[in-house]
């Protein structure tokens, strides 16, 4: 027996130095140590020994057991050392490679164009205000001088939640929340920019979209000072070059009431294909503010008046970049924003 466990132990020593992987070391050691591995098989043979021999060659073998085990660990080790050391060579960083180029971020156009509507109205001397998104029917319609059997109201196509709350169609329900917030003083003068909600979709409307409403109340205000502040506000928009003119038109909330449009950025006024060969744009309504409206906010209008304007960002985002369909605005197309 002394032979067969010294045979075991040179050969398996002489197969260690052979490996090559992690896999042939531990299929060695079953074929050595497994159930029914050569060292086993010996070990089953002990009972054959007499009562002397036995517990010296159990000795041996245990010896011979752990001295292989040290072994196969010392063999393991190498291989794991092997294996990180490949790994790293793999994936070695050059330091001195220029680093890779990440995507930047850009603002937005719609972004954009509300930031630079607020600067040319701040720079007026108008104020930023804010309101509810989720709105009542009193604010965005009655308060607007549209009652509850108006006909004007089906021109806004309302996502109603209840009966008397909605999103609202417009940002007009500012004007009077800033109007009783602020009376009896004056001026008010602010600009309301911010979400609205149609029930609308196609390639010039969206369902939500941003508009940008403004009042101005005060004593001997007229319709020549809100033409005044149109024309330097379209000038510093789409250039100084740029002409406005006013047409005759309908708002609940304001008497008179006209449609602005702006000679067109491409064609100077001459026509072409962008204004339809009119030489005119529409960019936004605009009127005097309705007396009603005066009243539902908590002023005179015996006393004061005033005018007020709303246009859609969207649109003048569309004008300003010659953006051809709303939902590139919506898309979140990275190639599509990268342009500005």
């Amino acid at each position: 027996m002394r032979e067969e466990i010294q045979k075991i132990k040179e050969d398996t020593l002489e197969q260690l130095t052979k490996l090559t992987s992690s896999e042939e070391l531990q299929e060695l050691k079953v074929r050595v140590m497994g159930k029914k591995g050569s060292l086993t098989s010996l070990l089953k043979q002990m009972g054959q020994l007499s009562a002397e021999e036995r517990p010296k060659m159990g000795q041996i073998v245990n010896e011979l057991r752990t001295q292989l085990e040290d072994a196969w660990d010392k063999k393991w080790r190498e291989f794991e050392k092997n294996a990180l050391e490949s790994r790293l060579r793999e994936e070695r960083i050059d330091i001195s490679l220029p680093g890779y180029s990440l995507p930047q971020g850009h603002q937005h156009p719609l972004s954009k164009v509300i930031e630079e509507i607020e600067d040319i109205f701040m720079g007026m001397g108008f104020t930023i205000a804010e309101g509810p998104e989720i709105e009542t029917d009193y604010y965005n319609f009655e308060a607007l001088n549209l009652p509850k059997d108006h006909p004007a109201r089906d021109m806004q196509d309302t996502f109603f939640i209840t009966e008397d709350i909605l999103l609202r169609t417009q940002t007009s329900p500012v004007q009077i929340r800033t109007m009783e917030k602020q009376r009896p003083q004056l001026p008010v003068k602010i600009i309301a920019p911010g979400k609205v909600f149609r029930n609308d979709d196609d390639a010039t409307h969206s369902p939500m979209f941003h508009q940008v409403e403004g009042l101005l109340v005060d004593k001997g205000v007229r319709m020549s000072d809100l033409k005044g502040l149109l024309l330097y506000f379209s000038r510093q928009m789409f250039g100084e070059s740029r002409e406005i003119r006013l047409r005759p038109s309908f708002f609940p909330f304001t008497e008179p009431s006209a449609e602005v449009d702006v000679s067109c950025m491409l064609c100077g006024g001459a026509g072409c294909r962008l204004c339809k060969g009119t030489g005119w744009i529409e960019i936004l309504g605009a009127g005097m503010v309705h007396p009603h409206v005066l009243e539902m906010g908590g002023y005179n209008p015996k006393e004061v008046t005033g005018f007020a304007f709303g246009m859609g960002v969207e649109r003048i985002a569309m004008l300003k970049y010659g953006i051809e369909d709303m939902r590139l605005l919506f898309d979140n197309d990275i190639r599509f924003l990268e342009q500005f």
